[in-house]
């Protein structure tokens, strides 16, 4: 990555030089000089007491910055861009972060596709206004994800990949940190795969400090010929004195259809695949775009040195969005659409935070949350036909994190220890409706809802997590959660449904801990082993939705899945080279996956399950599943303002066959992304310009899980390969102005996100235009 040109760096061993010059002359005679002789001035002709005679000394030179410096202290403080190399908060883990300046100049569509840079990180798209990153292989359920410490996961998080982290507004955040491997015990359920990391933009109350009221506007406009986006936003940012400040805005934009780099072969059959669905032109993509709203606001006061106050509010609507792999069905006709009316998130929170308390708290961070989550789903027929299904479902989330950590204390002379505690609660209740309109006759008729309307569900925890540091060379890391979950789901008497009412409650313990090494200067070796678990929630427990050509239906009696993470690598933190690389191992206790049932196991009178080309359910894999592999990234900053990053990621995972006595008796598990990597070339001129180049690629990955008469493999599908290159440039005028322009696949390359049924992000030019006042 390219960096900020820096004031020429002095050795140290001529600097220490300097040092022992400077005390050598401090420490000299002065030589005898006359006194000064203190005069008496007439009283009321001048300051009271005694003054020196004779002539002012001089008065000191002014101290002269360096050009970069003065370019630096001029810009701290009026724009968004405040960290060049952000560290990650997790220093003893493999873990990356996306900084504010990396969003502004890669353009990135959504949060989502902002990691798709980041290494371990591989980001699917089930539809063009969706995204689902994929942390070593596990994602949706499996990865949790937080927004200012909060949680984002709720109790309708689906199987596999998901479209929710696609509802952060990527224009609001000020990083994005990915931390790789088992995060349980400070995260809670879900961190089996890791955790990603959000957050928001605040108020810039520095700017405060010496004067009354500041304020400070943006406007951006951003387009795209791939997809035709139009849209932009505006945001404001003020404050008084330093005390209190509010940063905020709104945008909108408006997607049409995806123009992609061709069709898109299966590396199974070398056949174009049936799904996306292409127009007549061959570049079209059917079953894209989408509208989209957004509205934050973050309020914080300053109470003093010690106490700060933060309210936020973030709102993402987003209108119109088709599911790309079914509009339409593989297996059904053309005219068919499922469409996502309306997707809604809205989170409000306030956050108090206490710095440079006591020993036992030094810093303190106390959260409490609402989310709605607002989903509406309509399933177009065709035009021949008659009627629509609609659902609607609705979480309410209340929650609370306290989160504390001690000061660091000195044991002995280079022993030193810290704690971090805390505790969290969510609370979800579910509403969930569904129903049939005939649009020849104008009636509406209710039929199953997805999940069980007037569900509860908790996910609750006591968390502690030490560091023990020894002589500044080593540092041992240990902790454990214990967590409480329930999920209570009312049944339902209809013979059409059949649903089981669900009293559930899981309760355990999990921990983890690691050693990191510091080898010599700026390198460490660093080890670490995790627990992570996931509890079921209410999808797994009482979804019934259409998957494929079938329906899935509800298991109330599924059990937590458990993971043991091990992950060993080094780090490398110098001026010009930052490295890492690990390799890491885990193992999936009663994996949770999908599994056919016959169709004497449907529920009595229902028509949907006995005419359904299959059926499935979730289920729990008896044994242990492995997922294994490598990631890492290096970055090296190069003279004369050039920088190169590279990534790469390779994962394999196999687990026990769902169909027990059915050969093999090991397979591939689904959805493990193939071998993958980006590079990225970037020049970045302290004037404001800067321009650069990136590479996108991934290994075609063809799946082999039969075998034939003759015991061949037979390929059963997998994920083409791609090679996509974008080319980078624009200009930083401070905070008055930043202009973008970013070409998208120039090589017009036609591939496919892994596992999904969308292109990439097509061919064309994107453009950032924004004017700060």
């Amino acid at each position: 990555m390219a960096r900020q040109s820096a004031a020429p760096v002095v050795s140290p061993l001529r600097s220490s030089w300097l040092v022992v010059a400077a005390l050598v002359v401090l420490a000299r005679p002065v030589a005898a000089a006359p006194a000064p002789v203190l005069r008496t001035m007439p009283e009321g002709t001048g300051p009271k007491g005694p003054v020196p005679e004779g002539p002012a000394p001089p008065a000191a030179a002014p101290t002269r910055l360096t050009r970069a410096a003065a370019e630096q202290a001029r810009t701290v403080g009026r724009t968004t861009v405040r960290d060049t190399r952000a560290q990650d908060s997790h220093d003893t883990r493999a873990a990356s972060v996306v900084t504010r300046r990396d969003l502004e100049e890669r353009l990135p569509r959504s949060a989502p596709d902002a990691l798709r840079f980041e290494p371990g990180v591989y980001v699917q798209q089930t539809a063009h206004g969706q995204g689902s990153p994929y942390v070593r292989g596990l994602t949706g359920q499996q990865t949790v994800m937080m927004f200012d410490g909060i949680r984002l996961n709720n109790s309708t998080f689906r199987y596999g990949p998901n479209q929710y982290f696609f509802t952060i507004d990527s224009r609001t955040l000020q990083r994005l940190e990915v931390l790789r491997g088992a995060a349980s015990t400070r995260y809670g359920s879900d961190a089996m795969g890791g955790a990603l990391l959000a957050t928001p933009i605040d108020p810039s109350l520095e700017l405060g400090n010496r004067r009354g009221w500041y304020g400070h506007s943006k406007a951006m406009l951003r387009s795209g010929t791939a997809d035709g986006e139009m849209g932009g936003r505006a945001q404001l940012d003020v404050g008084w004195k330093g005390k209190v400040g509010l940063f905020g805005g709104v945008g909108y934009r408006d997607v049409g259809l995806l123009r992609s780099g061709g069709k898109v072969l299966s590396p199974a059959t070398g056949q174009p695949v049936k799904s996306p669905l292409f127009a007549a032109d061959g570049v079209t993509q059917r079953g894209t775009g989408f509208r989209e709203f957004t509205a934050d606001a973050r309020l914080v006061y300053r109470v003093n040195d010690k106490h700060r106050l933060t309210l936020g509010y973030y709102d993402y609507r987003q209108f119109d969005a088709p599911r790309t792999d079914r509009c339409p069905p593989v297996t059904a006709p053309q005219s068919e659409c499922l469409w996502y009316d309306e997707q809604f998130r809205t989170l409000v929170y306030g956050a108090w935070d206490v710095s440079d308390g006591p020993a036992a708290a030094e810093t303190v961070r106390w959260t409490l949350s609402y989310q709605h989550q607002h989903e509406r789903r309509r399933f177009d027929r065709g035009a021949e036909s008659t009627y629509r299904i609609i659902g609607r479902d609705e979480v309410y989330s209340l929650g609370t994190g306290l989160n504390i950590a001690t000061k660091r204390f000195e044991l002995a002379r280079g022993v030193d220890f810290k704690v971090h505690y805390g505790l969290d609660a969510y609370f979800d209740t579910l509403r969930s409706h569904a129903w049939n309109t005939f649009l020849d006759v104008g009636i509406t008729t209710p039929s199953t809802s997805q999940y069980a309307s007037g569900s509860r569900y908790l996910t609750s925890g006591l968390w502690t997590e030490a560091t023990l540091g020894l002589f500044d060379r080593v540092e041992l890391r240990a902790g454990g959660r214990g967590s409480l979950v329930v999920a209570n789901a009312p049944g339902n008497l209809d013979p059409r449904v059949g649903r089981r009412p669900i009293d559930q409650t899981w309760g355990g313990g999990v921990g983890g801990g690691g050693i990191a090494v510091r080898l010599v200067d700026g390198l460490r070796w660093i080890t670490n082993l995790d627990q992570g678990f996931r509890a079921p929630n209410l999808d797994d427990l009482t979804s019934r939705q259409a998957t494929g050509a079938g329906q899935q239906y509800e298991n109330p009696n599924l059990r937590p899945e458990r993971a043991l993470s091990l992950e060993t690598g080094f780090r490398v933190e110098r001026p010009r080279v930052q490295l890492q690389l690990f390799a890491f191992q885990s193992w999936i206790d009663r994996l949770i996956t999908r599994v056919r049932f016959d169709r004497d196991q449907c529920p009595p009178d229902d028509n949907l399950c006995g005419a359904a080309v299959y059926n499935v359910t979730l289920a729990n894999i008896a044994g242990t599943s492995h997922i294994r592999g490598l990631d890492g990234a290096v970055r090296l900053l190069l003279p004369k303002g050039f920088g190169m990053r590279a990534t790469a990621a390779y994962t394999w995972g196999d687990g026990p066959n769902p169909v027990s006595g059915l050969e093999p008796a090991r397979v591939p598990l689904s959805r493990i992304p193939p071998l993958n990597g980006t590079v990225e070339i970037s020049w970045r001129h302290r004037h404001g310009m800067f321009a650069s180049s990136a590479l996108r690629w991934a290994r075609p990955q063809t799946r082999l899980t039969e075998t034939d008469k003759n015991d061949q493999r037979i390929p059963q599908g997998g994920s083409p390969g791609f090679a996509v290159l974008d080319l980078r440039a624009g200009y930083r005028l401070q905070q008055h102005a930043l202009v973008v322009l970013v070409l998208e696949n120039v090589t017009n390359a036609a591939y496919r996100y892994h596992g999904s049924s969308i292109n990439g992000p097509g061919r064309g030019l994107n453009v950032l235009v924004e004017v700060g006042f």
